[in-house]
């Protein structure tokens, strides 16, 4: 029998891309006895707890495989993955892979208990994915359950109760993380993630005497110790107060101040660029006044996150030194506000009309710079463009902008003309792909031409100008499209071969340029030269 080899390579591979993207597997190949029967254990622990500690749920699932008559070939782990839901758990989704895809090697799956297949928060999500696998005739069996799983009565109520005392004791364990949190929180220690720019970590025992600051990256060691926030270098608390003076009283926008510190080269608290996000949090974070506050977010069990308000948040005032003044900080929450303000269409008209009498002109940069108006980039977005604006409230720019509409004509047009010639192309035989996005367009998966539209100028001694440009990707031909002077229809084209060393110029007609060897009526020496491409690469 003859074996395609390249489909079963294929196959192999696919198969190797699928153990890739999916997770760990252990897999025993130890000598088979035919009168056990084949299975596949799987084994999850979210915490370094011992009772479900992977090794002694393998142990309590080789007692009962001996048991059983049966010998594990095959072991799927989740190891540090909670199991409140599917997705980072790689090992549970191999299993059901391979289950649903006839690639499992065995027909049943041993898990130490329910809890263990998961603690989903809906009991019917833990038993679709059970059924998944007995719809592919593979069963599960429960080792540390009192019950069989065999699809009685008693069976089935005893797995739904189960599976509720699972997602009941996650949700029962997450309050009671919170509330020790909160507790902690308010009695000022620190819970969890980087101090900020400005602060430092301090470590201190359980009477609050000093042991020593945290670098980045380190953790305390000790149960009982807590962590404090104390002040850092005084080079960093004076950023601070300086990014919120550029803000408060200089009333410059988050990402100015952005700009303006990495232009500086002042690093963030991890060495690195400034971020918007990082001056906004800077800017916001009650911690820099000295308060100590959490639960301004929510992510609870796994679901999605959820802004709270403030009477929510869980707080101690006067927890940490503060790093600026109480003052300062809600004024910057007012600055704050009403840059984040939801304007209406009229009100940012208004405001543009009150600026425009003002200062006497308008532009992008007078826009961004002006107190109490919105950014340049919102009316843009909001009206379409800044002149679009501009038009609403009459205003006039001494800047001639027409060149833009041309630009966008241009451009449609140009778009118009490539499907025009790629129609063409197939239309003579030749097989054409166009690279999103661009002009190069590549013809019977050899010859690579570039298409461009050179629009029309006119110089200062008024005559009229083409600038043709062939520093772009590499290609093997350069067809540019010549408009006439009013940039509405193509005069000419020019056939340009990349083997040809011509440099960018401007082209202006005369009789003598170096342009005019390659210029052209039509494309019919383009239809030709493919044609000619074709028949050579298939003689």
């Amino acid at each position: 029998m003859e074996y395609d080899r390249d489909a079963v390579g294929d196959q192999i591979i696919g198969k190797l891309d699928i153990l890739d993207l999916t997770g760990p597997i252990q897999a025993h190949n130890p000598p088979m006895e035919s009168s056990l029967i084949r299975a596949a254990q799987y084994v999850r622990a979210s915490t370094e707890h011992q009772q479900y500690s992977i090794e002694n749920q393998s142990l309590a699932i080789e007692s009962y495989a001996t048991a059983h008559n049966m010998q594990v070939v095959q072991t799927y782990t989740d190891e540090g993955k909670s199991g409140l839901t599917l997705q980072n758990r790689k090992g549970l989704r191999q299993l059901l892979h391979d289950v649903e895809n006839r690639d499992a090697q065995f027909s049943i799956i041993l898990v130490y208990d329910v809890s263990r297949w998961g603690r989903f928060q809906d009991v019917d999500e833990s038993a679709y994915y059970e059924y998944r696998c007995k719809r592919a005739k593979t069963e599960i069996h429960y080792c540390a359950e009192q019950f069989a799983n065999d699809g009685s009565i008693s069976s089935a109520l005893l797995k739904a109760l189960k599976r509720t005392m699972a997602g009941e004791f996650s949700r029962e364990l997450s309050a009671k993380v919170f509330a020790g949190k909160c507790r902690l929180v308010e009695r000022g220690f620190r819970q969890g993630g980087t101090a900020g720019y400005g602060f430092r970590r301090l470590l201190v025992d359980r009477e609050g005497n000093k042991k020593g600051l945290l670098k980045p990256g380190e953790h305390k060691c000790i149960f009982t110790d807590r962590v404090v926030l104390v002040p850092g270098p005084a080079k960093e608390v004076e950023l601070v107060h300086e990014i919120y003076r550029q803000f408060v009283e200089e009333h410059k926008s988050i990402s100015a101040i952005t700009d303006e510190l990495n232009q500086r080269g002042v690093a963030n608290e991890r060495g690195g660029l400034w971020t918007r996000a990082m001056v906004l949090g800077l800017l916001t974070n009650p911690k820099y006044i000295g308060v100590n506050v959490t639960n301004r977010t929510s992510t609870k069990l796994k679901a999605k996150s959820v802004v709270n308000p403030p009477e929510m948040w869980v707080r101690r005032d006067g927890a940490f030194q503060p790093l600026i003044s109480a003052e300062i900080f809600n004024k910057a929450q007012e600055e704050f506000a009403l840059a984040c303000r939801r304007y209406t269409d009229e009100e940012m008209l208004k405001l543009l009309k009150q600026l425009l009498s003002r200062s006497g002109k308008l532009n992008a940069t007078i826009i961004d710079n002006a107190v109490g108006v919105p950014c340049a980039r919102l009316y843009h977005t909001r009206f379409g463009g800044l002149l679009e604006a501009y038009r609403r409230i009459g205003y006039v720019p001494m800047q001639d902008f027409s060149y833009r509409a041309v630009g966008r004509a241009i451009q449609v047009r140009h778009e118009a003309w490539m499907t025009t010639v790629v129609a063409a192309l197939q239309g003579v035989g030749a097989s054409v792909h166009r690279e999103p996005d661009t002009d190069l367009v590549t013809i019977n998966e050899g010859l690579r031409v570039r298409f461009r539209t050179v629009r029309c100028c006119r110089s200062v001694s008024t005559e009229y100008k083409w600038l043709f440009r062939f520093d772009s990707a590499p290609c093997d031909i350069t067809v540019s499209a010549r408009l006439g002077p009013h940039n509405d229809a193509v005069l000419d084209y020019f056939i340009v071969p990349s083997l040809e060393s011509v440099p960018n110029q401007l082209y202006s007609g005369a009789s003598n340029s170096l342009l005019n060897v390659y210029r052209f009526g039509d494309l019919s020496v383009l239809e030709t030269l493919v044609r000619r491409n074709r028949l050579t690469e298939k003689p």
